[in-house]
């Protein structure tokens, strides 16, 4: 039988032959990019491990949470519970000038998502995960998501 290992990004890294990056060098918006995959896989897992059903259900109920507006009023319910080093990334985030709009959200809804989406980005690569899901937790509990 395989014997579970604790998987971290170091392993990751080493298996795949890449180098870690200094945190500090990343623009807020690549901090967004990763933070969006990151914070839509944990919501798709959630509903996988609420129970088995239909892809197409799966979907419908994730997307009423990882959307520009739920984002936005995700950051608005942590915002104060944010660390001053997490509030930093969450405004660079916020503040940056991304070259793409928003297809169904306000600009300011948008903006804010950006910012949650690097602050989300920002905790993995931390490799903040108990942080993470601390926060997640807190403001998807807050909102009725959960």
């Amino acid at each position: 039988m395989e014997q579970k290992v604790d998987w971290d990004l170091e392993q990751f890294n080493k298996l795949f032959g890449l180098r870690k990056q200094d945190i500090h060098t990343y623009s807020p918006l690549t901090l967004a990019y990763l933070g969006d995959a990151v914070y839509e896989l944990l919501i798709r897992y959630y509903y996988v491990e609420k129970g088995n059903a239909p892809a197409h259900d799966l979907h419908v109920r994730s997307s009423k949470a990882v959307n520009a507006a739920a984002q936005s009023d995700l950051i608005r319910q942590i915002e104060e519970k944010l660390t001053e080093e997490e509030l930093a990334v969450y405004k660079r985030g916020r503040n940056a000038r991304s070259y793409t709009k928003a297809k169904n959200a306000t600009t300011s809804d948008y903006r804010r998502a950006t910012g949650f989406e690097a602050l989300v980005g920002w905790l993995f690569l931390q490799e903040r995960w108990e942080r993470l899901v601390t926060l997640l937790h807190d403001g998807l509990g807050e909102l009725g998501y959960l």
